[in-house]
Order: C-alpha cells, then structure tokens, then sequence
C-alpha cells in the first residue's frame, strides 16, 4: 500500500471524555463522540482511572490504506431482545478466559465457535454473530449481559462501553488497570474476532448505493475493537480473517506465547481496518464531486490519496533475477470491475512473472483500443507488430510478419475470441524468416476462449501462459512511481474518432490514405518515445521506438519496413523539430505518401514546405502521445 501528501496527526488530551476529530492526509483518526463525563465524578470512579492512565480516552476509527478488504460486522442489523442482568452477572478480571466474537462474515463461525469452547473459552457475541452460535451449539454470552445496557440508536452504539474496551485495553502486567477491572467487577478478554459491516460490496454493487445507505455501512463499534484489541496484542489475540481460525485455534491448544504471532494478528488486523477505511474515503471524496469549491481537477486528484493493495503472488524475482518482487491487486473502489490484466484469469501455464505483466498489460491495452477484429505482438511493452483485418487468422500472420524475429518469445495478444481454428493457426504457425520454425510465446491474451480452441493452445507448451482478460474501463487514474513520490495522470484514452486529423499541406490524402494514418496513430501512441509507425492497409509495417532522437527511430522503423514503406503512412508521437535534411524529408524521400504528426514546432512551416515539394500529405492532430 502506499498513501500520498502525509501530514502530522495532532493529538488532544482533555479531563473529560468530549467529541474529536482529528484529520490527517494519509491517516485520519475520528473519534466517536461521547457523553461528556466528569473525570473526576464520584459517581463512575472507574471511568476515572481508566481516563486517568490513558487506556480508555475515545474509541477511535483509523482511516488509511493496506491489504484485502474482507466483509464488515453485523452489529447495525440485529434487534435481539434485551435481557437486563444483575450486577452479579458480570465477570471478574480473575475470571474464566473470555474471548469477544461479532461478525458479518460468518463464514466458519461455528467452526471456531466450536474450537474455542472446547479450550475452555467463553464467548461474548453480538446480535446475529451469538443467534449463529446458539444455533451451532454453542454457549454464547450476549454483550448487553456484561454492559447492562441495551443496543441503541438502530445498532449505532452496542459495544461502546467500558465494560467491552476496558477488558480489550488493560494491561495484564499493570497492577493498577488489573485492580481497576477487580473493582468494577470486568473481565478480561484474551480474543476479539471482528470483521465489519460490508461496505465495500454494499458502495460498490450493481445500481449503486445511496448515500444514507452508505454512511449506515459505516463501522464504528468494530474497527475500535479491532484495533483496541491489536494495540494491546502482547495480551489480546486479534482476529479478522476467517483464515487465520485454525491458526488461532492451534496457537491456543499450544499454551505457548509467541510475540511475533501476536504481532502479526495485530499487523492484519490494522491492515484490515486501514484498508477499509480507505474505501470510506475514497467513496466519500465521489460523493463531493461537483459540489464543492474546488476544480474539477482537483476532484479529480484529492489532496490526499490512499491505495489499499492486495498481494496476489510473490514473484520469482523482479525485473532481474536478483531483484525480489511481489504482484498486487489495487483494491480501490475506482477499480472494481474496471478491466486490466491485474483481474486477468490465466487458464494454463508457468507463474506470471515480472516482466511477463509488464509485457501482457502493454500488448492487451494496445490490442483493445482497435474496434476491428485485431493482433498485436508485443516484445519488451512495444508493439512490434499490428494488423487489422475482417479474418483474424489473416490478422494474426501479417502481425507476426511485421517483425518475426522480435516476435519470437514475445507475447501475442487479439481483441476477439479465440476459436479452434485460430487457436490451431497460433500452435503451428512457421516463422516467416525460415518458414521451418515455429513460432513460441510467452504469453497469449484474448477476452475469451472457445473450449476447443482452450484445448488446443494448452497443447502447444506446457510453458504458454493463456490468459483471458477484460477491456480497460476509460477514465482511469494512471499512477507512477519516482523516487519518494508519486505521479497521478489521466489515462491516455484518445482514439481516431476522438481527435481532428487536419489537412496543412497542399495535398490532401485519399480516403485510405486518411484510414492508414488513423491506424499508424494509434499504433504510434502505444510505442515508446521516441516513437514513428509505419502502416499501410491496417497493417503495422515497421516501427523505431525508444531512441533518443526521432530520425534515429525512424530510420528503424524504415529498415523494418522496407520497400512497403512506398505509398505508406508514418505517424510520430510527437512533432518534429526539423524537417530539411532531417526525419520529415527523409520519410519524403522513402515514398511515404501521408504523415501524421501533432504539429506545435517553431518549424512547422517547413514540414508544410518540404512535404508540399514531394507531394505528401502532412496531417496535424494537435494531440502528442509521449510514452515513457
């Protein structure tokens, strides 16, 4: 996870317990208002003490960002009858272990249930968490029966209560907060188990959500018990994840103390909390978009932001094998069925690993921006080859053709289905270079798969990564790394159809003409800067990229293109800084019939000039595509 524009939470010390809110950029603390209570009142002596050591002051809601979002407490929707107990009822801190359960996943409950009353335990539960349990089997304490107070406010307040957080916060090596829980008559809990409400599914469903509807998935009663409980870890075990039941359970039967256990229940269950406060924020931050005071840019980019990940995999090794690495899942709202190779299924073949990512997301993202049945080749995220055409097999050989050494090993990847007879083409296709070898891959990517044509490609290598992926929603947020910060942008989402090709030269281009640079800038804008494409009849024919200057790139991008550059489209990400006896002229000269080019040089006139003397088109999209 990473959080961008801390600041420095403050802090606020009172004699009574008063309503607080303190904000931070990446972590922000809301403190759920109480009745203001004399510290110093005779009539609660406890609340005093446990006010005066600083144990119990607000129960607290931590907003920042972190792992797997898991489902929420049910404490909001139970409307149990109350029975009001004796004082004699409650327990004492010396008292039998107490272990505290209130979910909304109850996946397993009974399972853990079960576990922890053979160890001896007794439960405290809550609302539809104890009905689970009484229906299992097993013997449940309802929390009203410890607070002597009933559930109130639809739910909002159930387990705020000295009687719940002080057993949760006291210390068992603190003699006086141990005294203190004696004297009040208040056990100790040993394990607390919370998840929370489900707000992430619940903002995040088909149809949306309103927004009274959202606030009332809100937690507040279970991340202060989670996090109650994994700031006192040395004494409390911490449990958010249906996972970690067994764990737990065979960590007790083992009547050992592992610190570094109990420190990493603690770290999950921070994790858990912070990531779904995250989704509060973020949901919360859409909700003021366009009725605030701010820009739309600034709507667009938050003064704070928080990305809660989730590890899917660790990697063999990063983008060299002495580097270590992991993949992650970006588990914000904004994401959620938003397409990517992140959310790819892989259907057969070796662990993706760094590069193949970085490779498979380059070629899907190119081969998606193409309404025509389409292939793209990709080798180290540039397309090294493209072609559309109405027969995809057709497509897929004129792709490979475009550079076939560089697609050897490369990751091909196609914007329909893959059936048995394309799936066929890919396994026993001959390189173009001798027409003997065939061809290998590393990756193939594609929406869906026939199961004929799934079985066939498993066939080719047991290596062959198969992937099936969904098309990348527009209008993402596209975030960067640099060293000790981040940069946030739009997604480049332009197409053809988005932008004007204007005609600035004295000749104007034949309609398929104009169709070829279309297909060249698109192709360009996925090519590394410096960047020309070469293309004619919906068919990339060469390409340079990455070069430091733009004549080098095209001098690559004519090698590869050969005696097909004649009558061909080039386009460039971005303009040119000269023309005479530089990259325009030299495309001239090479029988290029149209190029497309953003425009906005000092010398612009003289790429007009010098394409009017060779009796080429020049086309300007005021649209640059810099890809670095």
């Amino acid at each position: 996870m990473f959080g961008v524009g801390a600041a420095a939470p403050t802090s606020t010390a009172t004699s009574a317990i008063t309503a607080a809110v303190t904000t931070t950029t990446t972590t922000t603390t809301a403190h759920t208002r109480l009745h203001s209570i004399n510290a110093t009142s005779s009539s609660n002596p406890f609340i005093s003490a446990l006010i005066g050591c600083g144990r119990v002051q607000f129960c607290s809601l931590r907003l920042n960002c972190g792992g797997p979002i898991k489902a929420m407490a049910d404490t909001n929707t139970s409307t149990d009858t109350i029975s009001m107990p004796d004082s004699a009822s409650h327990s004492s801190a010396s008292g039998n272990k107490q272990a505290l359960i209130s979910l909304s996943d109850k996946k397993d409950l009974a399972f853990l249930g079960k576990g922890l009353q053979e160890l001896g335990y007794t439960i405290v539960s809550t609302g539809g968490t104890a009905s689970t349990l009484e229906n299992a089997g097993v013997s449940v304490t309802k929390v009203e029966q410890l607070t002597s107070f009933p559930e109130m406010l639809d739910g909002r307040v159930k387990t705020l209560h000295p009687s719940i957080h002080g057993g949760i916060l006291a210390r068992r090596d603190q003699k006086h907060h141990m005294d203190d829980l004696n004297k009040h008559g208040i056990a100790t809990f040993d394990v607390v188990v919370v998840n929370l409400y489900p707000f992430y599914n619940k903002v995040t469903s088909t149809g949306g959500i309103e927004f009274e509807d959202g606030i009332e998935n809100i937690d507040i009663g279970g991340p202060a018990m989670i996090r109650a409980a994994a700031k006192n870890n040395k004494d409390v075990l911490v449990v958010v994840d249906p996972q970690d039941y067994p764990l737990l359970l065979e960590f007790l039967k083992g009547g050992g103390d592992d610190q570094l256990f109990r420190r990493r229940l603690a770290w999950k269950a921070f994790q858990h909390v912070a990531s779904y406060d995250s989704a509060v924020a973020e949901w919360l931050w859409k909700q003021t978009s366009g009725i605030s005071t701010s820009s739309a840019d600034d709507d667009k980019f938050p003064p704070s932001l928080t990305v809660p990940l989730e590890r899917v995999s660790s990697l063999r090794y990063g983008e060299n094998p002495h580097q270590k690495a992991a993949f992650y899942v970006d588990k914000r709202l904004a994401e959620v069925n938003a397409g990517g190779i992140a959310t790819a299924i892989q259907h057969h073949g070796k662990s993706m690993s760094y590069n193949n990512y970085l490779d498979a997301d380059a070629a899907w993202n190119c081969v998606s921006e193409f309404k025509n049945p389409t292939c793209v080749v990709v080798k180290h995220t540039n397309p090294c080859g493209v072609a559309s055409r109405d027969d995809i097999l057709e497509a897929y050989r004129l792709a490979v053709k475009a550079d076939p050494v560089s697609a050897f090993g490369g990751i091909v990847a196609f914007n329909v289905e893959i059936d048995e007879a394309l799936a066929k083409e890919i396994r026993e296709f001959r390189s173009p270079t001798d027409g003997e070898t065939r061809m290998f891959y590393e990756i193939v990517v594609a929406p869906k798969y026939t199961e004929k044509g799934l079985e066939i490609l498993q066939k080719k290598s047991k290596s062959l990564r198969i992937l099936e992926a969904q098309k990348n929603e527009k209008g993402k947020l596209s975030l960067r790394q640099v060293g000790g910060g981040w940069l946030a942008q739009d997604s480049d989402d332009f197409t053809p159809q988005d932008i004007q090709f204007n005609v600035v030269s004295e000749k104007a281009p034949q309609e398929s003409e104009l169709r070829d640079a279309e297909f060249a800038w698109l192709c360009v804008k996925h090519v590394k800067s410096n960047a020309i494409v070469i293309a004619k009849n919906n068919c990339m024919l060469g390409m340079g990229s990455g070069q430091p200057n733009r004549v080098e790139s095209l001098r690559i991008a004519l090698k590869k293109a050969g005696d097909e550059v004649k009558g061909a489209a080039l386009a460039s990400d971005a303009f040119f800084p000269f023309a005479w006896k530089d990259a325009v002229e030299i495309a001239c000269e090479n029988g290029v019939s149209v190029i497309a080019e953003p425009g906005g040089s000092i010398r612009d006139a003289d790429a007009i000039d010098c394409c009017n003397k060779y009796g080429v088109s020049l086309l300007f999209t005021d649209v640059r595509h810099f890809r670095h």
